[in-house]
């Protein structure tokens, strides 16, 4: 959206105008007060709005999702086949049939099912809360649950939950890009009078959902939520556009190659059945039952189970993630940018130094920081909390006015009543405040400040080599009466002094910075702090610090040299909030995959602008809901858990799609050979369905497997390429030992038809199970330990299809016989050589990377 656009077609009268409606019948109509809403009526609405939510929607959430396991086209197609067979009289083999579609379909549900809750519990651990007045009282609530009338208190770093209408209000600037395109922040003014066709741009008086707060307070009522609102309207538009993931473009693009495969052999089958003369409903129901057997239905339930179970694993290890296809970004990353503060550096701000301009620690100059510090009503933030603890707040003192910090001006400015004469104090970055200095007191008399700018340039270069942050403090005398402050006060001021704050940087940064490169990963420091303490800092932790880029020579390339400079710097200083989306975006544009970690106000652009945000539990709100992971604890070492974790779990997700595919592929080939010269069906439908439905047992707890180390020491990507030729590769392998499986059975054993069934039911289940302990891991089977649930499902289910054959009431029903002990240990000895084959093409197909870590550190 362009700035200034409105968001409704022009000329279209607004839906609801607040924003030009007289304040009183406003309130009246949402049944506003001064004690806001009481909690009874609050829930109720907020029942109301979830009422309408599930009627917009037609049902609940989980009957659509239990439905959805039977919604693709070729189950549908089976299931009205199955029902046509069962009315014209084979009412045992389609109830049979029935109940394994049934039994597959609930399998997938639950799984899907309890994977959605367990993401749920988690995002309840870090959801974003705002201020509401409710029966009197300030209470945190979610953002989802404000509701039209709720009094809401605006704060620095705060969100803005709902559409709301402004009640009043105190130098309040609202960041609203996300809605207007705007870069600076709009200024707003609850008694401002608006016009019901007024551009969003416009509406001063009113603040909206998906904005928030860059600095002031205010008090507004909340009129539209979620969907109503003008956000509700924009998301509503991009849902319909949704950007999707890597690895769902992959899926997609692999689901679109088995359906064509599928289709092609499929008919080709059905085609050979009909020419050989078979029962037409039989050879249909036999083809659909191949198909639902190629294609891998369980995927969308495996996905949902590994990303969750990788979400539950990430929580164990301080790291959440709040959306799941974050996951395999995480895995992806190749570049992290990160703050300074808490990350590289303890995060525990102190002050060292309160100095004249002499070089003197001096009482004066910490009592003005103390003022302003602790007078100030904009956010809370460290420098003023290390100063405070140095030097609480005086009392008897209060503040006349005050102009809150902003990132472009860079001060903070209290106005105070000192000696019987307004007196405003000034505190911010060194450079921010020198510039609107006229004099400067040396030695307690008054000279001009261009007579010190040497030797304070010189004092500044020597604190900020030493890796402190300076800041300086000034002061400005009035007369009465007081005025009412504007950023244009902040001049003429004089120099009293400055202040030097250390972080000192964390003793396992330069562990987890090198632990993060031997993934892959390359750390960029991205403050706004000079170039000399960052360059400091990034020595001490091991970062490159021969060229540290600035945000003016950042101002000073284009879009297209920015990609080009940014390669190769570790460090950038002295930068501004969107200086920090420019360098983001150069260098995604340079093939990097990028992370962002940040947890203030002005992180908000690059977090949005990264491929994957990161922020953390304590950040400010605006941060934390930008974000796609929340670390519990600030730490890289907890990010460099994440990552590897995030990559396990998707070499998870891939073995499943690797393996079952190629099995299946592989069935199903060797399905269309047999159709050939077989002259019944190699196997029932029922048959096919219920092997399916047993080797997808043991892929449900795939996403607990064990993933080798060497698997997580770089980024995984979705390489359809790849799949597509191990698909076919060992596809081909496993019909190779499916033919031979038919001449053993037809030209040795001399096998009629229903033994010939059982036999290969058994054979093929066995053989689908061994290939998933096997291609699970590009090392030696032997050499790589499964996850226990996989490798016990393993089991249990091979001893159940070997012993199904032998249980006369469920082999009736199935149509299986008992098994010979020759020809049962004649399939295990094929079994044991189709392992053999698979470890010794695996050894040429799946290259393992050598790592330092030891070979028995699974990952999971």
């Amino acid at each position: 959206m362009r700035p200034g656009e409105q968001v409704r077609p022009a000329g279209a009268h607004p839906r609801d105008a607040f924003w030009a409606e007289a304040l009183d019948p406003l309130l009246a109509r949402l049944q506003a007060r001064d004690s806001g809403l009481t909690d009874v009526e609050a829930a109720a609405l907020l029942a109301r709005r979830r009422l309408r939510r599930r009627h917009r929607h037609g049902r609940a959430a989980w009957p659509r999702l239990l439905l959805s396991q039977f919604s693709s086209p070729i189950m549908l197609i089976l299931i009205v086949a199955t029902v046509i067979s069962m009315l014209v009289g084979d009412l045992t083999d389609g109830s049979i049939i029935i109940a394994i579609i049934l039994a597959s379909g609930i399998l997938g549900f639950t799984q899907e099912f309890r994977a959605n809750n367990d993401v749920a519990a988690l995002l309840a651990r870090v959801e974003v809360k705002v201020p509401v007045i409710r029966g009197g009282r300030e209470i945190d609530v979610p953002v989802a649950e404000v509701v039209p009338g709720d009094l809401v208190e605006l704060r620095a770093g705060g969100v803005v939950p709902a559409d709301c209408r402004l009640l009043g209000c105190e130098n309040l600037l609202v960041d609203e890009s996300t809605l207007t395109g705007e870069s600076f922040p709009a200024e707003k003014d609850a008694a401002l009078q608006v016009p019901a066709v007024a551009a969003l741009t416009e509406r001063g008086n009113s603040v909206f959902l998906g904005t928030h707060v860059v600095s002031g307070t205010g008090r507004a009522v909340a009129v539209l939520a979620e969907r109503d609102t003008e956000f509700g309207a924009v998301s509503s538009e991009l849902e319909k556009k949704r950007v999707t993931t890597a690895f769902t473009r992959g899926t997609t693009r692999f689901g679109v190659l088995l359906i064509w495969i599928m289709v092609l052999l499929t008919a080709f089958i059905f085609v050979v059945n009909t020419v050989f003369g078979r029962p037409l409903l039989e050879s249909l129901l036999f083809s659909l039952a191949l198909a639902v057997g190629l294609s891998p239905q369980m995927l969308p339930a495996i996905v949902s189970v590994s990303l969750s179970t990788g979400a539950r694993r990430m929580a164990h290890k301080q790291v959440i993630v709040k959306r799941l296809d974050a996951i395999e970004d995480l895995g992806a990353l190749t570049v992290l940018c990160t703050d300074k503060t808490g990350t590289l550096t303890e995060g525990s701000v102190q002050l060292d130094h309160a100095l004249d301009l002499d070089g003197r620690d001096s009482d004066e100059v910490l009592r003005l920081a103390s003022l302003n510090a602790g007078l100030q009503h904009g956010f809370p933030n460290p420098l003023d909390l290390a100063v405070l603890a140095r030097r609480p707040l005086p009392t008897g003192v209060e503040a006349l006015d005050e102009v809150p910090y902003d990132f472009g001006r860079r001060r903070l400015s209290v106005l105070v009543r000192l000696d019987d004469a307004p007196t405003l104090i000034v505190k911010g970055s060194f450079e921010g405040v020198l510039s609107v200095c006229d004099t400067a007191v040396v030695a307690g008399a008054m000279v001009p400040i261009d007579r010190m700018r040497p030797a304070l340039a010189a004092r500044f270069a020597e604190l900020s080599a030493e890796g402190l942050r300076v800041l300086a403090v000034a002061t400005r005398v009035f007369h009465d009466p007081a005025p009412v402050l504007t950023p244009a006060d902040e001049s003429g001021l004089t120099l009293a002094g400055i202040l030097a704050f250390r972080d000192a940087p964390k003793s396992d940064a330069a562990a987890s910075i090198s632990s993060l490169e031997g993934m892959g990963v390359s750390v960029r420091l991205i403050t706004g702090d000079n170039r000399l303490v960052a360059a400091a800092v990034g020595r001490s932790v091991g970062l490159e610090t021969s060229r540290v880029l600035t945000g003016p020579e950042i101002d000073g390339f284009d879009d297209a040299a920015l990609v080009t400079h940014v390669k190769d710097v570790a460090i950038f200083a002295e930068v501004e909030p969107l200086q920090k989306r420019r360098i983001l975006t150069a260098l995604r544009a340079s093939g990097e995959t990028v992370g962002y970690l940040g947890d203030g106000i002005n992180d908000a652009p690059a977090l949005h602008a990264a491929d994957v945000g990161i922020s953390v539990d304590t950040a400010v709100d605006v941060a934390k809901q930008a974000a796609a992971v929340v670390l519990l604890a600030k730490s890289l070492a907890v990010l460099a858990d994440g990552i590897r974790l995030g990559r396990a779990t998707f070499a998870n997700t891939l073995k499943y799609v690797r393996v079952t595919t190629s099995a299946n592929f592989g069935n199903m080939l060797s399905m269309a050979v047999a159709s050939l010269f077989l002259s019944f069906l190699p196997l029932l439908p029922r048959q096919i369905l219920l092997l399916n439905f047993l080797s997808d047992i043991p892929a449900t707890t795939i996403a607990t497997d064990h993933v080798d180390p060497e698997r997580v020491q770089e980024p995984g990507k979705w390489d359809l390429r790849g799949i597509r030729n191990f698909m076919f590769i060992f596809g081909l392998l496993s019909t190779v030992f499916d033919l031979a499986t038919f001449g053993l059975l037809l030209w040795v054993f001399q096998a009629g038809q229903d033994l010939f069934r059982s036999s290969w039911f058994i054979e093929s289940t066995l053989t689908e199970l061994v290939v998933l302990l096997s291609l699970r891991t590009g090392r030696p089977v032997f050499r790589s330990r499964p996850g226990s649930a996989l490798l016990w499902a393993s089991a249990a289910m091979a001893v159940t299809t070997i012993a199904l054959p032998y249980v006369p009431p469920l082999a009736t029903l199935l149509g299986l016989v008992p098994v010979p002990w020759p020809i049962l240990a004649s399939l295990f000895g094929l079994t044991a050589v189709y392992l053999f084959a698979n470890e010794v093409l695996k050894r040429r197909f799946l290259q393992v990377r050598p790592v330092r870590l030891p070979e028995s550190a699974p990952v999971g």
